[in-house]
């Protein structure tokens, strides 16, 4: 493998493309996603850094009826609890919105963190334990990345009972969920998020970058 400093202009210049293209999707296509092509955006997640190499992130993939019916039951209702936390303008518009693919997407993940792996032996997670789930999700931006790259997207559901659908999945002790993933082909491609089209929110105009 050849090891390099900086990447030449181009490969910079595609590489902002891919994270600007990195979209969080709710409409998929229903086309199959090939087990090859799933496989090798997996593997990108044993490319991320984990603290004291711990490697804490496990996977779950969602297929049979059963355990997909119970996600979106779950899905569902919490979707209608968050809807009473609104009022006015801003309910209907809550109301409108897709905040899910799950229903349509081929590949279904939970994924989560292990709080008690003993891989890692506690280097860095004895002075800050949320270190690593910060993996986790460090590992899920790289599949993310991965994914975009060939032509799939990834919906992150954050509307659900993470309680419950551990228990429907009968997920083990420790382990926390991190998120819920909806992945396949997109209905279509923007670099705008869906939320900025909506009309919910809109991207700060600056980093908040401070000195101190």
């Amino acid at each position: 493998m050849e090891l390099r400093g900086a990447f030449p202009e181009e490969f910079r210049s595609q590489l902002d493309l891919l994270m600007r293209l990195r979209r969080d999707v709710r409409r998929f296509r229903s086309d199959p996603v090939e087990e090859a092509v799933l496989m090798r955006c997996l593997s990108a997640i044993q490319l991320a850094p984990s603290v004291g190499l711990s490697e804490p992130w496990r996977i779950l993939r969602v297929e049979s009826d059963t355990a997909r019916a119970a996600a979106l039951k779950n899905f569902e209702a919490a979707n209608a609890q968050a809807l009473t936390g609104y009022s006015g303008e801003k309910a209907e518009r809550y109301a409108e919105l897709k905040l899910s693919g799950m229903r349509e997407a081929p590949v279904q993940l939970a994924v989560y963190c292990d709080d008690e792996t003993l891989q890692g032996h506690g280097l860095g997670a004895s002075t800050m334990p949320e270190m690593r789930r910060y993996s986790v999700v460090t590992a899920i931006t790289l599949f993310w990345l991965a994914l975009r790259a060939e032509g799939l997207g990834l919906g992150w559901v954050s509307v659900l009972d993470p309680q419950q659908l551990n228990r429907d999945l009968n997920a083990p002790e420790g382990w926390k969920l991190i998120g819920y993933f909806c992945i396949g082909y997109p209905e279509r491609l923007s670099d705008t998020p869906e939320l900025e089209e909506t009309g919910w929110e809109s991207r700060m105009a600056d980093l908040p970058l401070e000195t101190r």
